[in-house]
Parts: C-alpha cells; structure tokens; sequence
C-alpha cells in the first residue's frame, strides 16, 4: 500500500551513534581532541580504545506537517543526525523507524558516472533516490528539459563543468517531493537564472513533502521554513520546542561562548 503524507512518520528512539577511531593512543589523542575541541564527546572504550560519540541518546518523533530545524555549531552532530535519519549511518544503541520514501538532498552527485551521459545518469541517480525505474522514465524530459543542459545530455559527464553537474543532479533529486526531506543546507545551484528556478523548486518540494528536516546556519531561513526547531551541543540534545524559543536558546548559547 502507497504511503500517503498523512501516515508519514519519522522517530528516533533513544538513538546513539559512536565513532570508534582505531590504532590511536587514547591518552594522547584524548588531550589533543580536548584542546582543539571535538563533535562530539570523546570516550574511552573497554579495551582502551578512543571514540567519538557524535549522537547520545537521542528521542524524536516527527509526524506528517512537521518541519525540524537542526541547531548547534559546527561538529554538534546536524550532519551526523540527519546521516542517521537517512538510514546512511546505524546507530549503536537505539532504533530508527520510519514510514514512507525518505529524499536526502546532500551529497547530490553521489554515484553518477563520469563515463555514462547525462541521459544515462539521470537514471542512475534517480534509482539511487530511491525512485523506480518507470518513475524516472515518466519524468525523464521533465528533468532534462529543467537542466537546460540541451545537447550536453547526449555527452558524457566527464564532459561537463562542475556547475553543470550540479544542475544535473539537483534536477534529479528534486524532480518528486519525497514523504521525508532532510536537507543539509538549502540547496542553491547554477547561474543567476537557473537559482531562481532551482529557489522554486526546492520551494515546491518542501510544501509537498509531509515532513521536513533542514540543517542551516542561517537563522532567517530555518524561521521561514520550519516550525519546530532541535538544539544539539557535543551530539546531546540541549533543547527541542518552538522555532522561536529554540532559537533565542541558541542566541543566548552563543553570545555566552563569545
């Protein structure tokens, strides 16, 4: 049975992710990474070993009209968290459910091949997307025409500039609305024109997905596109609840460091 947006959902349930770092001195690399500051907390295994815990204990439970905000600095676990979402990392303890087609709008030109035409990965990323096969083909000139690559679609990619595989490869990626979008940044490609375009889209997707989850440093933006917000701090959750007061608990997290 199709999943509708309406039965969508996405829970964590006391989920805990744990890097173990191999054939390092766990005195010495300990003192390093605790002056140079660390993700995640740094731990000492039974064995003597060093690893990073870069999510503890984690408990969420996103539902069909929720839009997440990810909060906290750099190396507070956004990435690491949304990895995890996207079924890329698993976790230690805890588990991850969901329901419904998950779309992870980062690391767009993963898998594309440099030796197959445009034509060609169109396919391929899109099979990666999780899309099948019929799918791709039904929306295969849609995302073409969208590109505004032309003829360069009938060549190989190692043809292309970097801005044109990302043209490529967004076109791909957000040709449908998943049921569950994570996004690491808002995505923003190409040329003056083709971002205006590429802002309508991304637009679009986010309307249409039921649940959205978006990593950003920029603060107006997560205040426009989402409703709920998540603060993390060393991997451990600081605080989830409203845009605005998780916000300003953010703010204030900052000015205090500064």
């Amino acid at each position: 049975m199709a999943t509708t947006l309406h039965d969508a959902f996405l829970s964590l349930d006391h989920v805990t992710v744990d890097f173990p770092i191999y054939e390092a001195n766990a005195r010495s690399l300990k003192a390093r990474l605790a002056v140079i500051g660390s993700g995640g907390r740094i731990g000492i295994t039974q064995t003597g070993g060093v690893s990073i815990e870069a999510i503890a204990d984690l408990t969420i439970d996103l539902r069909p009209g929720d839009r997440l905000a990810l909060l906290g600095h750099n190396g507070a676990g956004k990435s690491t968290l949304l990895r995890v979402m996207a079924g890329i990392y698993e976790p230690a303890r805890g588990v991850v459910r969901h329901k419904g087609r998950v779309g992870a709008l980062f690391d767009l030109a993963l898998g594309m091949d440099p030796d197959a035409t445009g034509w060609e990965n169109i396919l391929i990323r899109g099979l990666l997307a999780g899309l099948s096969r019929r799918a791709i083909l039904a929306k295969r000139d849609e995302i073409g025409a969208f590109t505004d690559l032309g003829d360069y679609l009938s060549m190989p990619l190692r043809t292309y500039s970097s801005g044109m595989l990302l043209r490529l490869a967004f076109a791909v990626c957000t040709a449908s609305a998943p049921d569950i979008l994570l996004m690491d940044e808002w995505l923003s490609v190409g040329d003056a024109a083709f971002v205006e375009r590429a802002e309508a889209r991304m637009q679009e997707i986010v309307d249409n997905a039921g649940i959205v989850v978006l990593a950003s440093h920029d603060p107006t933006l997560l205040a426009r596109v989402c409703n709920k917000a998540l603060l993390l701090e060393h991997g451990r959750v600081v605080m989830i609840g409203g845009m605005d007061e998780t916000l300003a608990e953010y703010k204030r997290i900052q000015t205090h460091k500064d």
